[in-house]
């Protein structure tokens, strides 16, 4: 095999121009085999192969510089940069990152996951190497949808001003995750058709120059193309189009649901279902038929996306049924933020479903727009906990540090599916204020003396006292509910005392009435929370108390930027699981009873 003796970008430079479409099938199969045992981005990988053994074969990495956007397509890459074993053979296949890494290799420039990025930081190293009077090549690698991002607008807009080299390689899968929207896709779309010759040109009315590739799957044709722009002492754009899934033939008819997978049949494409995200509910399943349901009843609701419509259950079939009641604004969450705020001004009933970790990059909009207008506007935060995505460019648990300081916002934690049903369906009626909340990712049996429904609304904060006990009150947040029943139940096997389990059900805004209560009658208040120490829910509750003389044992993970991490052993490592938990709070509890 060709791919076995690559151990760097020069073995590419090597071979025999001959030899390329070869390596590239090697590196296909070697993806597909890789996936398929352990899961893994199928689609935009596979897309992809042709492009960067073009890139390594005509630049020289790491002299000159390749930057990739969102970098869920770099396993070609990786292979031929020293680290084909991680996809060649089982006993390594967990190895590296599925994104870029620079702990990993020094042609990863950045660490990176989230979109619209490549067009800015290839710009800043542009301008970096010109103050160094250097002359290697800078390349910006941007596609699946990226482009939607006002921060890849930004840096186009930009990089038209740069009087020096600059390649910036638009791979136009015609995808983002699900299909593209926007007027700069339907350019695209004329462009491919045109072959690249159509006048209205989104790139060159930005002042920059462009060629087309129509065969950006054909390895020497791209290594052509890039041969001519190697040197080139001006901004250019080569739009290249490429097939998303290419060479595996479910994923070519479904690049959609092949956009990241869990492992597979590869004979058959036949996947492994997922498990659900709680035993009793599959929560996406859940929200779509909330939606759909409300949307039948209210003209007014409507689902929104920034291009991950799977996570709110929107199917290709939902998405058509709801017609103008879907919006999905592709990969662009600052404007999602924003569109909502509007929607909601304007009488509508926006739902905006997102993971937690993309929520991330629309601060200021959630600050500025949102809260700032009190647009009663709901947000679903998907995937927000240390059992969700453990890459360190995914982490998603910082989202209660993050929205617990937003003025107005009332963040609420359901800790199963009625909950969280409920507090959808008010959050739908209300015109108050805006409403977000963190739905579910531990799996995990409700206990059972679990919290019951009870349909209250949710203006005002109330905690629910769901055990009554003596000494020691856990108060344990949202999907971490269960896990404070095993501690407040291993605090009474250790004491042979009854520990006080409430549900606190509210991210903001405090039950001062309860926490009074809990104070006046209580030893110790513990707070268990999914999510980060530093500025999370507990160091607000402990605020509160610090006045009154209760002492407070907050639980949480510390802040950081862990990588590839076994969930449980990062709640070992901040104390976190039922034994440490137990074992503090009575050894607080007996030094407070001294």
């Amino acid at each position: 095999m060709i791919i076995s003796h690559i151990a760097s970008p020069a073995d590419v430079k090597a071979l025999d121009r001959s030899e390329l479409p070869t390596l590239c099938q090697e590196i296909r199969q070697a993806i597909l085999a890789s996936s398929a045992a352990v899961g893994g981005h199928v689609a935009p990988n596979l897309g992809a192969i042709e492009l960067e053994c073009a890139l390594h074969r005509v630049f020289s990495s790491p002299h000159d510089k390749i930057i990739f956007d969102v970098s869920h397509q770099t396993y070609a890459h990786k292979m031929l940069t020293g680290r084909a074993d991680a996809f060649c053979d089982p006993a390594h296949y967990l190895e590296v990152s599925g994104f870029s890494n620079p702990l990993e290799s020094e042609h990863d420039l950045f660490a990176m996951g989230h979109t619209s990025t490549s067009v800015g930081l290839a710009l800043g190293m542009a301008y970096a190497r010109d103050l160094a009077h250097e002359t290697h090549d800078v390349i910006a690698v941007i596609g699946d949808g990226s482009l939607s991002g006002g921060l890849a607008f930004e840096g186009l807009d930009n990089a038209a001003d740069l009087a020096s080299g600059l390649i910036i390689i638009v791979n136009d899968n015609d995808h983002s995750i699900a299909e593209n929207h926007g007027g700069l896709y339907r350019n695209l779309a004329l462009l491919r058709e045109s072959k690249g010759r159509a006048q209205d040109n989104y790139f060159r009315t930005l002042g920059l120059d462009y060629r087309y590739l129509d065969d950006g799957n054909d390895v020497l044709a791209l290594v052509d193309a890039l041969e001519e722009l190697h040197g080139i002492d001006h901004p250019v754009v080569l739009h290249v189009r490429t097939v998303k899934g290419m060479g595996y033939a479910p994923a070519e008819a479904d690049p959609e649901g092949w956009h990241h997978v869990g492992p597979f049949d590869l004979a058959t494409g036949a996947r492994e279902p997922r498990k659900p995200v709680a035993p009793h509910a599959n929560y996406a399943e859940l929200t779509a038929s909330c939606l759909v349901s409300a949307m039948e009843r209210d003209p007014r609701v409507v689902a929104v996306s920034a291009a991950t419509p799977y996570i709110m259950g929107f199917t290709p079939e939902r998405r058509a049924q709801a017609g103008r009641q879907f919006l999905d604004v592709g990969i662009a969450e600052e404007h999602a933020v924003t569109l909502v705020t509007a929607l909601a001004a304007g009488g509508a009933k926006p739902v905006l479903g997102i993971y937690g970790t993309f929520l991330q990059r629309a601060y200021d909009e959630l600050w500025h727009d949102l809260c700032l207008n009190a647009a009663p506007a709901t947000i679903l935060v998907y995937g927000s906990s240390v059992f969700g995505t453990t890459d360190q460019t995914h982490l998603g648990y910082f989202d209660i540090a993050m929205l617990g300081d937003m003025p107005g916002l009332r963040y609420l934690a359901p800790t199963n599916p009625e909950e969280y049903t409920a507090m959808l369906s008010w959050s739908l009626e209300q015109r108050e204020m805006p409403v977000a909340i963190r739905v579910p990712v531990v799996s995990a049996p409700a206990p059972a003396d679990g919290p019951a429904c009870d349909d209250a609304a949710f203006d005002t904060p109330a905690y629910q006292v769901v055990r009554s006990g003596s000494k020691i009150a856990v108060l344990a947040l949202g999907d971490f509910f269960d896990l404070g029943a095993q501690v407040a139940d291993e605090i009474e096997r250790r004491s042979g005392k009854r520990a006080t389990l409430v549900n606190p059900r509210f991210i903001t805004g405090l039950d001062h009435a309860c926490l009074q209560r809990l104070s006046r009658t209580h030893d110790l208040i513990v707070t268990i929370e999914d999510g980060v120490l530093e500025g999370g829910w507990g160091e607000k509750v402990a605020r509160y108390l610090g006045p009154l003389g209760t002492r407070v044992r907050c639980f949480g993970v510390h802040a950081g930027f862990p990588d590839r991490y076994d969930p449980q052993e990062l709640l070992a490592h901040d104390g976190m699981t039922v034994d440490a938990m137990a074992t503090e709070a009575l050894r607080l509890c007996e030094g407070s009873a001294s």
